[in-house]
């Protein structure tokens, strides 16, 4: 068989078999959609040399659920005092087969984000505030570490990438009864829904695949958003909830991080199925730079169940991650306000019970090459 045409039948074979698609945040209002700059979906990424992968990936979860800690606030919800934030974002995606191992992608998400609350307006009647547009872009390159051919059942990819502040930072919408004399005033939304993050900043991903017995792939991957810039000078008006609220008048620009792994089954030559789990947050110090300004950390850990479907040049996936653990740990405001008054003081956030991820795809590879069904079949074998 020719080098191109066992190639092609690798990557198909593996396709059929794992539907895993992007990385996103599970729903922390701490946490706002992102995925990583070259994509961790194997389908996007396992490509000839001329290859081109486009496709989209649709995100949408509902926050609403109160931790602090890892400890729930029931009382919110019964209470009707909870913020609710309503997420939509869509990731619109190109992947490039630079070689039979280097691939590059850029990655265009818009989002359309609303928050319902009491306390951003006065306490006494709860209101809407709503951002859309685009978000920040994503560029980069990846890279399988081994021969493709040589090693159809597993592989390492490992990929660099830079987010381009292009999405807005500093969204308004009105607020009311906060204004003088109770008038409404337009302010900045909260961070949780401003589109961008207002920073360049770096990812480093990786990604993996094993074959473990028949039909059955491990997989794994993840990435980590490093944010060098500390705020971004987009006011957000804390200060005037309380005194101790000073330092945390401007946003932060913070770091996030994702973790995923998991099982996946071929049930025939064109649908599978996963279960993996996810880890996924916002840290409370970044890696590089101060760590000055608002954020909320926080971190989620989701059982992950997925089905895909393949044929063709074409893909479909759904994955529907729901949360088993949620943690909002203490900022570095409550840190340092606990420290000067001897009080424990731990913030919240606002998280939701489940994320529905759906990405589609589509491939024009540089030659057509017809599967025979029983090549297909001892790749599954």
């Amino acid at each position: 068989m020719r080098t191109s045409q066992s190639l092609i039948i690798t990557f198909l074979g593996l396709i059929s078999l794992l539907g895993i698609n992007q990385a996103s945040a599970q729903g922390c209002v701490a946490i706002r959609h992102f995925s990583s700059c070259v994509g961790n979906t194997l389908e996007n990424n396992l490509l000839g040399p001329g290859d081109i992968q486009i496709g989209s990936n649709y995100r949408y979860f509902k926050s609403f659920r109160h931790f602090r800690g890892t400890e729930e606030e029931p009382d919110r919800v019964s209470n009707e005092t909870e913020v609710i934030n309503h997420s939509h974002s869509w990731d619109f995606f190109l992947t490039y087969g630079i070689s039979n191992r280097w691939y590059a992608s850029i990655t265009i998400p818009t989002v359309i984000n609303t928050r319902s609350s009491l306390y951003e307006h006065g306490r006494d009647e709860r209101n809407t505030t709503f951002s859309r547009g685009l978000a920040d872009i994503r560029v980069g390159v990846g890279y399988w570490l081994f021969d493709l051919e040589k090693h159809q059942n597993g592989n390492l990819a490992l990929g660099l990438g830079l987010k381009l502040p292009t999405g807005s930072y500093n969204a308004s919408d009105i607020f009311y009864n906060v204004g003088p004399e109770g008038s409404p005033q337009v302010r900045p939304v909260d961070q949780s829904i401003q589109p961008g993050d207002g920073g360049f900043g770096i990812t480093l991903d990786f990604q993996f695949y094993q074959k473990i017995a028949e039909r059955f792939f491990a997989y794994g991957g993840g990435f980590y958003l490093i944010n060098p810039r500390e705020t971004n000078g987009t006011r957000t008006f804390r200060e005037t909830l309380s005194p101790i609220l000073e330092n945390e008048a401007i946003m932060a620009v913070p770091d996030q991080f994702s973790l995923r792994a998991g099982l996946s089954h071929s049930l025939s030559n064109t649908i599978s199925a996963s279960l993996g789990a996810r880890y996924e947050g916002v840290p409370v110090k970044d890696l590089i730079g101060g760590n000055e300004g608002f954020r909320r950390p926080g971190n989620v850990l989701s059982i992950d169940p997925g089905i895909a479907f393949m044929k063709d040049n074409f893909s479909l996936n759904l994955n529907v991650p729901f949360a088993v653990r949620r943690e909002r740990p203490q900022s570095v405001t409550d840190l340092e306000t606990q420290q000067m008054t001897g009080e424990p003081r731990e913030g919240d956030a606002a998280f939701a019970d489940y994320l529905i991820n759906v990405g589609v795809s589509y491939r024009f590879a540089r030659s057509k090459v017809k599967v025979d069904p029983e090549l297909m079949n001892e790749f599954n074998n």
